[in-house]
């Protein structure tokens, strides 16, 4: 169904997990959150093609996780150099590339570098530098990961990123989630987010020559719809879009958010 595969990448000895489905003419690569570093995207290949299956006609659609073997002190840029060998060792010379949240830090790094590659950018939830808001929201998330804290940090993503009505009508189901599905360990989450709040493209977004569209919520708690602005400002002709009402998790709350992104990406 919707030509899903699981799959393995290994890079001189560098392995990654990956995802495949859709069977359009156009490669996407998608890059999310933090979430990777609690759960790679292992075996998650007919799960996300049921949850994206607006895109599957038009797009053949990769979802590339971190490696698996994280090494302390990963940057954002050291997962841009991970993911672009991942995606040449699977054939992709050109792809749009959407970056949500981490993500979206990671695409900036891949866009600088290999310009090359990436046919048109979208940049959703993220941004090019610390600001209080992200430092303070990670710093507590750091907090309950050192104190093996599986649960508080499921909570405090889903209290941070949706809007109070999403929470009324679901609450239940991030408590069951967060009882569900601890990792053995949380060491790669550390990583990670570590690396979003060292994360700095502020003064280099210039350089950015493709079509790009920044996506932000106004009332984004996590990385502040303020940095979504930042990052249109410095780019050349990029558009911005900002969800009004909507935060972190807009892109799975706003009804036309793939509608929006699609139509981008294909000129519609």
């Amino acid at each position: 169904m919707f030509h899903a595969i699981n799959g393995q990448t290994n890079v001189n000895g560098e392995v990654t997990d990956y995802i495949r489905f859709g069977k359009g003419k156009h490669n996407l690569v998608m890059i999310h959150g933090v979430g990777d570093g609690l759960k790679t995207v292992k075996g998650m290949a007919l799960p996300f093609a049921l949850l994206y299956r607006n895109l599957t006609k038009d797009f053949t659609v990769y979802v590339f996780s971190r490696p698996v073997n994280l090494k302390p002190k990963t940057s954002t840029e050291d997962m841009a150099e991970s993911l672009y060998k991942s995606i040449k060792s699977v054939g992709i010379n050109k792809a749009f590339i959407v970056g949500v949240s981490q993500g979206g830090m990671i695409a900036q790094h891949l866009t600088l570098k290999y310009p090359d590659l990436v046919v048109k950018l979208v940049l959703v939830v993220t941004l090019s530098q610390p600001n209080p808001t992200v430092n303070s929201v990670i710093s507590r998330w750091l907090e309950m990961a050192e104190r093996d804290d599986y649960k508080s940090i499921m909570l405090s993503t889903a209290e941070l990123s949706y809007t109070l009505q999403k929470l009324k009508s679901s609450k239940h189901i991030y408590n069951i989630i967060s009882n569900l599905g601890k990792p053995k360990s949380l060491d790669r989450f550390i990583i990670q987010a570590n690396s979003c709040i060292t994360h700095n493209t502020y003064e280099r977004l210039s350089e950015i020559q493709c079509p790009t569209l920044v996506i932000g919520g106004s009332e984004d708690k996590i990385v502040t719809g303020e940095a979504s602005k930042e990052i249109a400002e410095k780019i050349v002709g990029a558009e911005l879009l900002v969800y009004e009402g909507f935060g972190h998790g807009l892109y799975e709350e706003a009804k036309d958010f793939f509608k929006v992104v699609s139509s981008f990406l294909l000129d519609k």
